[in-house]
């Protein structure tokens, strides 16, 4: 876990401008994370705080997250215990991954007390809890009763008491004999691993950063370790704490060749070598919003839209099987002519087959060579019966061949309007764009009307891009803002760009009636390519023409239109040129 007790305190030491501060409003965006805004003499600023197993942190952030529009319980509860509250101090014991919050509050009967919130920050044992100014628990965003955990329950009313702690040293304050007796007491042989045993409060990376120093990037043993090596390692050590304490910190984060973000330290970063890339931030609150922010909005979209994605996947699943039953019913439609040909020669021999024939041997006159052909014949019925039988049977084929031909059509079409709304849930980006696709969805009859007295909020404007030409290019957020924007709001000597054969956003170049040039037009085809469903791929054709050559199909689904007069570019999808030139709003 990147975010260790160490790095925990270069954090506390960032928080400190936060002491004196008010607080001004509580949000809780998601099930497991807190933001509270404080009022300071350095201006309004924002303090975050999740318990999330994958992403516990504390630190100030910049970000605006969308809240929901009913507060959950634990947030009504901060808020009547916080408000108007000043925060007084904010501590740390040793280096261990806790930080605690006090806050001075005034209660029902008007008497000043303390209250504690306590941020653990220990991976899935995370939790949020605010404590009473007599120790107990008032509440946490986490309950832990005795079926979870038998060492410590987090419940209301109960004592609180800190998480168990080992017998680890701080390498703040601990004496280099202390130092190496503790690494050659531990088990492991390794000697990063056994550095994470000794010390309290350092991560996998900050260890392995301190090995990689001290053997110059060789393997090391904890019991082998001596000499030169180990006065290197107590001078990395040495080295990492005046930085900790002085606040002169090098803040790096770690990203792979992809640009996805890997690890992160308070520390600058050897050990990866050419194999990962190093970025320097200003800050600990800042690193830690630039590395967790875009992760986190991902998993937020999709928690709120987990419902969402499961109906469009089980309504997939059935479209796709109902279309597989329909090809095969079809399949089965292809012997209608043998049918007509059998109707024919019962007819036309109808004077040497009797009742009560199970078959007749006749010859196909429609064949040259007239050969016989067997046919099979109903012992119950008389021969003009038969052959009304098998007239029938080619006229219900007939007829099922053409309803099945516009059912499958029908079908595949839905296919595509599922394939395009998942596109869009997939990257949407707050809860007004889920809400969007909700209601799109409840328009199209795939979600019944709950009857809610609560007005939808008003959709988002299309996305805004701006090329380095100077053109504006917009982007439309779901299948009805792509509609509007392709066929309404575009004028006549706009260029419109799709991915070709590929589920994506509708994306339009606003000219005024200019041409733009070919830079533009290769810059909006790599934003339409990245707003697709082939942003993954290496290499993405797109079509773009005039707006006037797009139309809507009479009866056609959102998002469905139709053009002509088309050209198609290739390009590679390119998200660091699609953020650079995303306009923010």
């Amino acid at each position: 876990m990147a975010l260790d007790g160490a790095f925990l305190y270069a954090v506390k030491s960032e928080l400190q401008p936060l002491i004196g501060g008010r607080v001004e409003k509580i949000h809780q965006p998601s099930r497991e994370e807190i933001i509270i805004s404080f009022r300071t003499r350095q201006g309004s600023k924002k303090l975050y705080i999740s318990a999330n197993a994958g992403s516990a942190r504390v630190h100030v952030t910049e970000l605006n997250v969308d809240n929901p529009q009913t507060p959950p319980m634990f947030c009504m509860l901060l808020r009547k215990r916080l408000g108007c509250g000043k925060l007084i101090d904010i501590r740390q014991i040793g280096l261990e991954r806790v930080l605690y919050l006090d806050f001075e509050c005034v209660n029902e009967l008007g008497d000043v007390i303390t209250i504690t919130i306590a941020c653990e920050i220990m991976g899935r044992c995370s939790n949020i809890i605010i404590i009473s100014d007599e120790g107990k628990v008032i509440d946490s965003i986490k309950r832990v009763d005795e079926e979870m955990s038998r060492e410590r329950m987090v419940l209301p009313g109960m004592k609180y008491t800190m998480p168990p702690k080992d017998d680890r040293l701080n390498f703040l304050t601990a004496e280099p004999d202390e130092i190496v007796r503790k690494i050659r007491e531990v088990n492991p042989s390794e000697l990063s691993k056994a550095m994470i045993r000794a010390f309290e409060g350092i991560s996998p990376v900050l260890a392995r950063e301190w090995t990689f120093f001290a053997g110059r990037g060789s393997h090391l043993e904890s019991d082998t370790v001596d000499g030169d090596q180990l006065d290197r390692l107590l001078f990395a050590i040495k080295r990492t704490r005046e930085q900790l304490i002085s606040g002169e910190c090098c803040f790096t984060a770690v990203s792979d060749k992809d640009g996805q973000l890997k690890d992160f330290s308070f520390i600058r970063l050897s050990q990866f070598g050419t194999l990962m890339y190093t970025k320097e931030i200003g800050s600990a609150c800042g690193l830690l919003d630039h590395f967790y922010s875009e992760r986190d909005r991902s998993a937020r979209t999709k928690q709120r839209a987990n419902d969402l994605f499961k109906l469009l996947v089980n309504l997939t699943e059935r479209t796709s099987r109902r279309i597989a039953v329909q090809r095969e019913e079809l399949c089965a439609c292809a012997d209608k002519e043998q049918h007509k040909l059998y109707g024919d020669l019962i007819s036309a021999n109808i004077y040497r087959i009797k009742k009560g024939d199970s078959s007749a041997l006749l010859e196909n006159f429609y064949d040259e060579n007239c050969p016989s052909v067997e046919v099979r014949l109903d012992v119950r019925k008389t021969p003009s019966q038969n052959a009304q039988h098998y007239y029938s049977e080619y006229k219900k084929a007939v007829t099922a061949e053409n309803i099945l031909a516009v059912q499958i059509e029908k079908g595949e079409e839905e296919l595509q309007y599922l394939d395009s709304v998942f596109d869009s849930l997939t990257r949407a980006a707050s809860e007004n764009d889920i809400i969007q696709l909700r209601l799109e969805l409840r328009e199209q009859g795939y979600i019944k009307y709950t009857g809610g007295k609560a007005k939808p909020p008003k959709a988002l404007p299309p996305v805004e891009y701006r090329s380095s030409d100077g053109y504006t290019i917009l982007v439309g957020r779901n299948n009805h803002q792509n509609d509007q924007l392709s066929l309404k709001f575009a004028e006549k000597s706009d260029i419109w760009l799709h991915t070709q054969s590929i589920t994506g956003s509708h994306v339009l170049i606003l000219t005024d009636g200019s041409t733009p040039p070919d830079s533009t037009i290769e810059e909006a085809a790599v934003i339409a390519s990245v707003n697709s469903r082939g942003c993954n791929s290496t290499l993405v054709p797109v079509d773009y023409c005039l707006a006037k050559f797009v139309k809507k199909p009479a009866g056609a689904k959102p998002g469905k239109v139709i053009f002509t007069n088309y050209k198609t570019a290739f390009v590679r999808p390119d998200k660091d040129i699609e953020q650079k030139l995303r306009v923010q709003q």
